[in-house]
């Protein structure tokens, strides 16, 4: 039996990054947990190993001097209370790196198949009007405030703005999990999506433990990233509260004012309304959250700027406790897996697998999927199987 001595700052850092704050959290796996940390016993390789899959960091990482600088690959513009968040978890970092690898195989997919490059990433820039850029982006996109607004739920109008931005060849990818491991969910207190700009292959990812409605503003505001050609992290939202980069207050500006054009509202406004009434009956007009509403509102001049905090942070509780109550229905398998890689990359993968371009472990590892069942159903789905 092969003993291993690891640091104790190894393993605090591992079990804090992976969000297990006490020894008391892993006691039922891990008993002699509290004796390596104090180095009063040493583990066995194995545990090691067991430890290491049980809070998601890479074994050798353990066997480090130091806790290793894990920096995020892109910008990180998520704040809480206007303070930027300092650590991200294993998940996130996960799903950011399993997005640049889909990311990086698409654009040799797009140069080895000579596809163009993509004009509108990086067409505009932060010094433009967020009303001219929204105007541009819903003219490219054909967003057509009608047709939203005859969807039947907030999915079917997410549906139609996810197909809108795939047709013009942004990777759209939603999830709510790493992967396919349904052990591991991504927290939207957390972070909300993040854009990669590339000029042949822009990548939208979105926690699809979002509401729908969430997800929405979400979509439009990693759209606007992609328009200037920056990658980021965000945790979005229609507030511009202090403490926030001006490029994240240009791309809620620019998002809030795709979704719902400030015209659109002032012509839709009633005299004496109420405020919560005239949110939810334009959140259904519109398909977006009572808080984009409310935020055009308070745009509109409809609300004082005292109101919107007390109103807004009213609001933002109730849809907080609303997500936390109604859970995941978990949904059609298919359907879901093929929208945590969207149906443009999924189609170039499959094609490219059958041609004998890729390997199937390769296309398997990045669909996610771990059967060829599984994969033949993508394929037919999106048209690159009969």
């Amino acid at each position: 039996m092969t003993r291993v001595a690891v640091r104790p700052e190894l393993l605090r850092w591992a079990r804090e990054r992976a969000g297990v704050m006490t020894v008391d959290d892993l006691a039922d796996r891990f008993p002699r947990l509290p004796e390596w940390e104090s180095e009063t016993a040493l583990p066995t390789l194995k545990q090691i190993e067991s430890f290491a899959r049980a809070v998601h960091v890479p074994v050798g990482y353990l066997f480090l001097a130091t806790p290793p600088d894990e920096p995020l690959p892109i910008p990180d513009f998520r704040t809480h209370d206007g303070r930027g968040i300092r650590r991200a978890s294993p998940n996130l970092i996960d799903m950011l790196y399993a997005c640049q690898e889909r990311q990086g195989w698409y654009r040799e997919f797009s140069l080895a198949g000579r596809m163009p490059e993509i004009d509108f990433v990086a067409s505009a820039n932060l010094d433009q009007r967020p009303e001219e850029v929204a105007a541009s982006m819903g003219q490219r996109l054909g967003f057509d405030l009608t047709a939203r607004a005859a969807c039947r739920t907030w999915e079917e109008a997410l549906r139609l703005f996810i197909g809108q931005a795939e047709k013009l060849g942004v990777l759209v990818m939603v999830s709510g999990i790493v992967l396919s491991n349904t052990h591991r969910a991504l927290d939207p207190q957390e972070f909300r999506g993040f854009a990669l700009a590339d000029s042949r292959a822009p990548l939208v990812f979105i926690n699809g433990a979002d509401s729908k409605s969430g997800q929405m503003f979400t979509l439009a505001h990693e759209l606007a990233h992609i328009w200037l050609g920056t990658s980021a992290l965000s945790d979005a939202t229609a507030a511009t509260l202090s403490g926030h980069r001006r490029e994240e207050v240009w791309c809620n500006a620019v998002a809030a004012e795709l979704l719902v054009p400030l015209a659109a509202v002032r012509a839709t406004l009633r005299p004496d309304e109420p405020i919560d009434a005239a949110m939810q009956r334009l959140a259904r007009q519109f398909k977006v959250s009572t808080l984009v509403i409310l935020r055009r509102l308070f745009d509109a001049g409809s609300i004082s700027r005292d109101a919107f905090g007390h109103v807004w942070a009213m609001e933002r509780e109730r849809l907080r406790a609303l997500t936390e109550a109604a859970g995941s229905s978990g949904g059609d398998f298919y359907r879901t897996t093929l929208s945590r890689v969207g149906k443009r990359f999924a189609r170039a993968l499959v094609e490219s697998t059958l041609e004998g371009q890729t390997l199937y472990r390769d296309a398997f590892r990045m669909l996610g999927v771990s059967k060829t069942e599984t994969f033949n159903t993508i394929g037919r789905d999106v048209g690159a199987m009969l």
